[in-house]
């Protein structure tokens, strides 16, 4: 069995069998559901469709399909990294063996935060929609941190029981989530049967045309965060360089399609007058009360289901970076342990759920939960995104250094590099001048979260020269 370091990632330690996570717990359709779970369709479209259409028009599922796009090219990425070398480490691993310890430090700080930071606004948001839900039917209103605090405590105690147990809660939550919005969405376009066109899917009718395509395009990118979810799964999946991939490809297909669905639903809900649907907080949500009336509480129920199991999801593939950063001697050996019986990494699952409540209790305390959603969820995705890049830049390096019998001219160069262009168009919106505050603050914020991680790379790697032989050195369905 490889070896790691017992120490604190802070210098030389002795080499001791590393913790490893229960093998063959998931299968595809596990990992599959997790993913789509984590990317919570319900809870991003509920929140980022409203900017969408006001930047794009009535033809704002363009928007969507364009960013699937470029997810899809990012997803090659992940799926070919993960045929070679599946492993927990996911990005950190991938972006280690290719440009080496420092890279791997640097992403592991980048790249946690970003999750940590961008889980914020869930966990936020989770105790938010609990209180409006009962604001509205009941008209009690209780402080939506006492909700918060209740469902981060409950999602630790489901992710500590095991792999197995909390990715089927997950796995459920999304699917009755879905079935849900798919329920409300055949209800809402039988409604309106006599005014159905294909206006939002013509290009004719993009506001201010291609840019307007282009400043919802980041918004739209936002959406499918979390795709990437079922990669720090690897360990604990049967096959994982098969189950890895199709999990990718299958959960983007999925979203993509689900996302045309309930954009083309809006849109029509609001006879096609995307300024009053701009207007809207939920946008969904009204079309629901406007059709539906009482049984719109079909769609509040699916935001809730939607939330908590992107909560419950993300926690689990999430913290595992965590947990395979401290037995690689990237970050404190702490965290690391792992339960004695489930086999599941507890400490770093209190280290991320911990910091993202504080985090949602410190910075957004006196804020309403939906606005603080959009702040922490924007600052957690440059830093994930910028990532991404990274990711699609070591790709063909990775082929060509270490499987340059297996490299492909479209796989492993052309799609990341056209990746890196698409993916960059949005990474620059969201840092360019001139952005309104306080958004205007995490573009600095994020580079100086950058440049410590970089230091702290230095100084361990200098301390450490054993990192190197360290990083990627457990692989997920080797022992």
């Amino acid at each position: 069995m490889h070896t790691t370091a017992s120490g604190t990632g802070g210098g030389p330690a002795t080499s001791v069998q590393p913790e490893r996570l229960r093998r063959g717990a998931l299968g595809l359709a596990d990992i599959t559901a997790s993913t789509m779970a984590n990317i919570g369709p319900a809870m991003s479209f509920f929140f980022g469709f409203a900017l969408i259409a006001q930047t794009a028009g009535v033809a704002s599922p363009l928007t969507i399909l364009a960013a699937a796009v470029v997810v899809a090219l990012l997803g090659n990425t992940l799926a070919e990294f993960s045929r070679s070398i599946p492993s927990t480490g996911s990005f950190i691993t991938f972006i280690g063996k290719t440009f080496g310890p420092v890279a791997a430090i640097t992403t592991t700080i980048v790249v946690s935060l970003g999750y940590i930071i961008a889980i914020s606004a869930v966990v936020a948001i989770s105790g938010g929609w609990t209180s409006t839900i009962i604001a509205h039917y009941t008209g009690v209103h209780i402080a939506w941190q006492w909700f918060t605090a209740l469902l981060t405590l409950a999602s630790f105690v489901l992710v500590v029981k095991g792999v197995s147990v909390s990715t089927k809660w997950a796995g459920a939550l999304f699917a009755f989530e879905m079935g849900l919005l798919v329920l409300v969405s055949v209800w809402v376009l039988v409604r309106h049967s006599g005014h159905l066109t294909m206006a939002p899917f013509d290009p004719g009718r993009l506001a201010g045309g291609f840019k307007g395509l282009g400043l919802g395009f980041p918004l739209a990118v936002f959406l499918f965060i979390g795709w990437e979810n079922s990669a720090a799964l690897a360990e604990e999946t049967n096959d994982p360089r098969r189950a890895v991939p199709r999990a990718i490809y299958l959960s983007i297909a999925a979203m993509t399609v689900s996302y045309l669905l309930f954009a083309y639903v809006t849109v029509v809900g609001f006879d096609y007058d995307t300024a009053a649907l701009a207007k809207s907080d939920v946008p969904f949500v009204d079309v629901a009360l406007g059709i539906l009336g009482g049984g719109a509480f079909l769609a509040y129920l699916a935001g809730f289901t939607s939330i908590t199991g992107s909560l419950i999801s993300a926690a689990n593939s999430q913290s595992r970076l965590i947990f395979n950063s401290g037995r690689e001697g990237l970050l404190p050996s702490v965290v690391a342990k792992v339960t004695p019986h489930t086999r599941t990494p507890w400490v770093s699952f209190v280290v991320y759920l911990a910091v993202a409540l504080g985090l949602a209790f410190g910075w957004g305390w006196n804020i309403d939960p939906v606005t603080y959603f959009g702040q922490s969820a924007t600052l957690g995705t440059i830093l994930i995104v910028v990532t991404w890049l990274a990711a699609n830049l070591a790709l063909p390096v990775y082929y060509r250094r270490h499987h340059r019998e297996m490299f492909s001219v479209v796989r492993h160069l052309i799609l990341p590099l056209v990746g890196v262009a698409a993916i960059g168009y949005p990474l620059y919106q969201l840092v360019k001048p001139g952005q309104p505050a306080p958004f205007d603050t995490f573009p600095p914020i994020s580079g100086a979260i950058i440049a410590i991680a970089l230091v702290y790379a230095l100084v361990l790697n200098a301390r450490d020269r054993t990192l190197g032989e360290r990083v990627g050195s457990i692989v997920a369905d080797l022992d």
